[in-house]
């Protein structure tokens, strides 16, 4: 019976995912190309309802009906921080929601989580880093959400790391909260895969983010080694986010507006294929996430190291593709004024 919320993620998204297609194009909600998009074609957006409706039905289920189920004020807590921030993305997909709006929705989301998983015993201390940690995931999922299915595969992926490291730790209750995401974000995916017929839009990138950063907490709550191999599955889009985000404010830039900066979207700017660029992120996901994560997790004395070693590794990749990517546009840049 447990297992059978695994389907039912996957089908209630897919089903509703269709529903969200023809109710986006009956209200406009359509991404329009641009300087600053990635995409050619009018394409619709909130498919991500569908996941956070999966969501919605499945935590409460999975964490509380299975051995090594959480305290219900967590449970609830989480249940108010997703339909928080899921609310808020609902809002900015219908129209702009200012950006003191969103992120007062999402401190109060991530701090009403984080305070209850404090009150289980833990020092009132990491109340701000883990406030800080759930925002930043928050939109760094969201700055990550701009090519087709790029996304919804590294949900995928994290989502079955996590629900391997809480099945280990023996939390078959948090296991199968974090495979239900897995199996909703592969259900969105359908829809989402090159060429996208659907956007995911900030109510699904968003709600993920927090998803992505209650689920690692909790795991880190059972234990504290396992964050670090935690952290190993989330290593490309960590990494992508925050040095584009660095950049983009050491260089003066105005880094909380839209823009084409990350290196995913450097990549498909000269001319590689949404797909291909789906497939490199998914090579490091398995040659080197997955296997760092098993090892972390393994060897709880080398985790730490482990952990800074494929951050290491993944900030150098990204600085060599990141100044190729700028060399190989320099020319075109000179035809261009030329």
């Amino acid at each position: 019976m447990a297992i059978g919320w695994l389907p039912a993620a996957f089908l209630i998204t897919w089903v509703l995912v269709r529903g969200a297609i023809r109710y986006a194009h009956r209200r406009g909600m359509l991404d329009q190309p641009g300087q600053r998009r990635s995409h050619h074609l009018p394409t619709p957006r909130g498919g991500g309802i569908g996941i956070v409706i999966a969501m919605l039905a499945c935590l409460p289920a999975t964490l509380r009906s299975l051995p090594a189920t959480w305290p219900a004020g967590v449970v609830a807590a989480l249940f108010v921080a997703f339909i928080l921030v899921a609310l808020a993305g609902w809002w900015d997909d219908h129209r702009a929601l200012p950006v003191l709006p969103r992120l007062g929705a999402q401190l109060l989301g991530v701090g009403i989580f984080s305070a209850a998983l404090v009150i289980t015993g833990l020092s009132w201390w990491w109340l701000p880093l883990l406030l800080a940690g759930g925002v930043w995931s928050i939109n760094l999922h969201n700055f990550m959400d701009g090519i087709d299915g790029l996304l919804a595969q590294q949900a995928v992926f994290v989502g079955g790391g996590l629900a391997w490291l809480a099945w280990a730790a023996a939390q078959p209750a948090l296991a199968l909260a974090a495979a239900s995401l897995a199996s909703a974000a592969l259900g969105f995916g359908c829809y989402n895969w090159p060429p996208a017929r659907i956007f995911m839009g900030d109510v699904g990138s968003g709600s993920i983010g927090l998803l992505v950063f209650a689920l690692s907490a909790m795991l880190w709550r059972v234990d504290h080694v396992l964050l670090w191999p935690a952290l190993i599955l989330s290593s490309a889009f960590v990494v992508d986010a925050t040095l584009t985000l660095l950049t983009r404010m050491r260089g003066g830039r105005r880094w909380y507006t839209a823009h084409r900066e990350h290196l995913y979207q450097w990549l498909v700017r000269l001319d590689a294929t949404h797909a291909q660029v789906d497939l490199a992120y998914l090579g490091w996901n398995l040659l080197v996430a997955a296997p760092s994560t098993w090892f972390a997790c393994s060897h709880p004395a080398l985790a730490w190291p482990v952990t800074m070693a494929v951050y290491a590794g993944a900030a150098a990749i990204w600085l060599l593709l990141k100044r190729r990517c700028l060399r190989r546009n320099r020319p075109k840049a000179r035809h261009v004024i030329a």
